[in-house]
Order: C-alpha cells, then sequence, then structure tokens
C-alpha cells in the first residue's frame, strides 16, 4: 500500500479548508503525523483521503491518462530496435 505523507497546508488544499482546520481533521480521523527534516510536520493520508487526493490528480488540466499514454509511447520507441537511421547516428557516421 503506497503512503502520502502532506502537511497541513497540503492537505489544506486537498480539503478545501485552512491550514488549521487541517491539524483538526488530522486529529480527529487519528492520521499518523511526524515531523520532517525540514521542520514541517507531514500527516500521512488514510484511504479515503488518498481517493480523493487521486481523483483531484486525474481530474487535472494536464491530463493524467494522456501523460501515462505518452510515457508508454516513449518507452515503447526506447526500447524497441534502431531503424537504420538510427542505428547510423548511434554509430557516429553522419
Amino acid at each position: 500500500m503506497p503512503q502520502i505523507w502532506m502537511t497541513y497546508e497540503e492537505l489544506a488544499t486537498l480539503s478545501g479548508c485552512t491550514a488549521a482546520e487541517a491539524r483538526v481533521q488530522a486529529l480527529h480521523l487519528s492520521l499518523d503525523r511526524r515531523k520532517s527534516r525540514d521542520g514541517n510536520t507531514r500527516v500521512k493520508l488514510d484511504v479515503a483521503l488518498m481517493a480523493r487526493f487521486f481523483e483531484t490528480i486525474r481530474e487535472g488540466e494536464f491530463g493524467l491518462d494522456d501523460a501515462i499514454m505518452a510515457l508508454r509511447e516513449a518507452h515503447r520507441q526506447m526500447s524497441g530496435g534502431l531503424s537504420s537511421d538510427q542505428d547510423s547516428f548511434r554509430r557516429g557516421v553522419a
């Protein structure tokens, strides 16, 4: 199971509230909390909050599904065989 840790400010953005309200929410939900090396306290999202987080990413302006398809296509091209033009380029032949 993946873990997602957020600051109170990030949780507030996800929940549509203030950082203080997000802190109260984290306490109410008994979310795990840790002080990070950067001095910020982070809370570990529970399953419901992770689902909300993933949903907001999917609804984002940049089109997550399109980005995933583009990455898969780039991987396919990079792992495929080289064409004759690409092969000569690889050997330094102009």
